[in-house]
């Protein structure tokens, strides 16, 4: 029963990416906007910064709002080794995942002893840090003007040219893999030991789980996630600029693990697409939308004032919420099916006997034929 649950899970990352890869299908055929696919695009990479915060906040629940700053750090890296060293696209993804990984354990370690909304603001500083290094380190990152790699011409495997449409195959692969990844990683015991330090760190220590291993495990996770998304960032959109890591986008990022929730990896999925894709990819087509662009933030803000409210689990709770409910009333329906279906087989019977001759009146029958038989 697990098997088969694991591979409609399966099934269900392959389809969603085949459906991405879709999107850029039909946008080359010019049926679907440029723009739309972009949001897409974008949509796919903020995947990859949500499915590493969502392990980090809803499994380890630990909070961070460095996120920015490591993501965009993953994207001068990648911009610089383009631009300036002969390395191919998979070995620069290895090195911007190496950082990653020394960065989730300097903020790991420091956890240690921090908690709470004080390791929020450190994560913070360390973001607002890495964001002063982006305006002032001009060699590196270009500074205020920023970096772009326009110049650049990366090959997969020195053959596969990554350019816009490639480049959208590429993320949708990765998005897949990495979707496996976070759901084998929350069904395994680290995910029930990170799971269990969430809820209680002092009760998970007595049983035996250790809050330094699963502490920089979490962080490491995370960090090399956003890495990986800064890599693909500068791959599909080939420019960077300080004003893109800011704490916004670490907002954004915790609004898309509370509106979606930590129960389903799906819910997380539809979270990231109403905070990061919706006003793209859809409300720009309305009028009021396109009138009054900022109305979109006030509908993310009501939706997550709702979902706090009364769903404090998220979509993740509303789709088991339904998925539970409709359970319910399935089985009411089959069973009212089989009463109704067992009522129409007994009134069949009723009638079938009310419509024959008993076995009494066929008894009579024959002895009033032998008599008269026997008169004559």
């Amino acid at each position: 029963m697990k098997k088969t649950r694991n591979l409609y899970q399966y099934i269900g990352f392959i389809v969603f990416g085949v459906a991405l890869i879709l999107i850029q299908v039909l946008s080359g055929a010019r049926i679907i906007s440029t723009s739309v696919t972009r949001g897409f695009g974008s949509y796919m990479i903020h995947v990859i910064i949500v499915l590493g915060y969502f392990l980090l906040l809803g499994y380890a629940g630990l909070a961070s709002l460095g996120t920015a700053g490591f993501v965009g750090l993953g994207t001068y890296i990648t911009g610089y080794l383009l631009l300036h060293t002969p390395l191919p696209p998979l070995l620069i993804l290895l090195i911007t995942m190496l950082v990653g990984v020394i960065l989730g354990f300097v903020v790991g370690f420091i956890s240690l002893r921090i908690e709470g909304m004080y390791l929020a603001i450190i994560t913070l500083a360390l973001s607002e840090m890495l964001s002063v290094l982006f305006k002032n380190a001009i060699g590196f990152t270009g500074g205020t003007s920023g970096l772009n790699t326009y110049g650049a011409k990366p090959k997969l495997f020195g053959l596969i040219l990554l350019d816009r449409t490639n480049t959208f195959y590429f993320i949708a692969v990765v998005v897949v893999i990495l979707l496996v990844l976070t759901y084998n990683l929350t069904k395994s015991p680290v995910g029930r030991a990170m799971l269990s330090m969430k809820n209680s760190e002092s009760a998970a220590q007595t049983m035996g789980v250790s809050s330094l291993k699963y502490r920089l495990f979490a962080f490491i996770v995370s960090s090399v996630f956003a890495m990986i998304a800064g890599f693909l960032y500068m791959l599909y959109y080939r420019y960077s600029e300080p004003t893109k890591w800011t704490i916004n986008l670490s907002l954004n990022v915790l609004a898309s693990v509370v509106i979606g929730g930590t129960g389903s990896i799906w819910g997380i999925l539809i979270g990231t697409y109403f905070v990061f894709s919706l006003n793209d990819t859809l409300l720009t087509n309305f009028t009021f939308f396109q009138q009054n662009p900022n109305a979109f933030i006030f509908l993310t803000g009501t939706l997550m004032i709702l979902v706090v409210m009364f769903y404090p689990g998220g979509i993740s709770q509303l789709i088991f919420t339904i998925k539970y409910k409709g359970k319910i009333l399935l089985g009411k329906l089959a069973k009212m099916r089989a009463e109704k279906k067992e009522a129409l087989a007994s009134q069949a019977a009723v009638a079938e006997v009310a419509l024959s001759p008993s076995e009494t009146d066929q008894k009579m029958k024959e002895g009033d034929e032998h008599d008269g038989k026997s008169a004559k």
